[in-house]
């Protein structure tokens, strides 16, 4: 049986060990042990792309914010939706994953943050939005959001700025009117539509798969569409 190599290890802000593996060709990115994300899973990340750029805004020359890179799916399906003119930051709080994609894994999706249409801002994906919706910066047509597990379970405790009071109200305002922001969620969120419908928000629930061969949709994305 071959072994499971780990490749790189760093803490997060709060302490936490994050780290990444391989087995047989196969990587995992990891949270104190516990798996977040591997590249034999990988539905769920790209379906928040698709739900956050469809076609009205992928044909365009649109300006697209990934808040989270991890192995590089949603920025891998982005792209394929994207044409010449598009502009896609992602958003990285860690540099050490920048540094993973780019030689651990270059070619899985590493490569891709080699294509003219990416930018890559190793922080925090709040401080984006923030500028964006403070008017310092070009308003987003599509921000994808999978840095927790969902809004009430934190990956990192800073994120409750953009889920808690003024959070919704500031990524709204961080998009140009008709632009779409999508939530990944681990399960179901109580309550957290009509928080988004609140703050001014059409919304859309997904129910989506784990994996292609999953009998059960047990993940959510949660799309918020600022009105025209």
């Amino acid at each position: 049986m071959k072994p499971t190599v780990t490749l790189g290890e760093v803490r997060t802000p709060d302490g936490s060990k994050f780290s990444l593996h391989e087995h047989d060709g196969d990587f995992f990115l990891k949270l104190d042990g516990t798996q977040l994300m591997s590249s034999t899973w990988t539905l769920s990340e790209r379906v928040l792309a698709d739900l956050a750029c469809p076609d009205k805004i992928a044909n365009l020359a649109g300006r697209v914010l990934i808040g989270g890179l991890g192995l590089g799916f949603s920025l891998q399906r982005v792209l394929e939706l994207s044409g010449s003119a598009a502009e896609v930051v992602v958003a990285e709080l860690l540099p050490e994953v920048v540094a993973w994609n780019r030689e651990y894994l270059h070619d899985l999706n590493g490569h891709l943050l080699d294509d003219p249409r990416v930018g890559i801002h190793e922080g925090d994906v709040y401080d984006c939005i923030r500028r964006a919706a403070d008017g310092k910066g070009e308003k987003w047509d599509a921000i994808l959001l999978d840095t927790d597990n969902g809004p009430t379970s934190l990956v990192q405790p800073q994120n409750r700025r953009l889920y808690g009071k003024g959070g919704f109200k500031m990524i709204r305002e961080s998009l140009r009117p008709g632009g779409r922001v999508a939530f990944w969620a681990a399960g179901e969120e109580p309550g957290f539509e009509k928080r988004l419908q609140r703050d001014g928000f059409f919304t859309e629930r997904h129910a989506i798969k784990a994996h292609e061969r999953a009998k059960k949709a047990i993940h959510r994305v949660y799309v918020g569409i600022r009105p025209l």
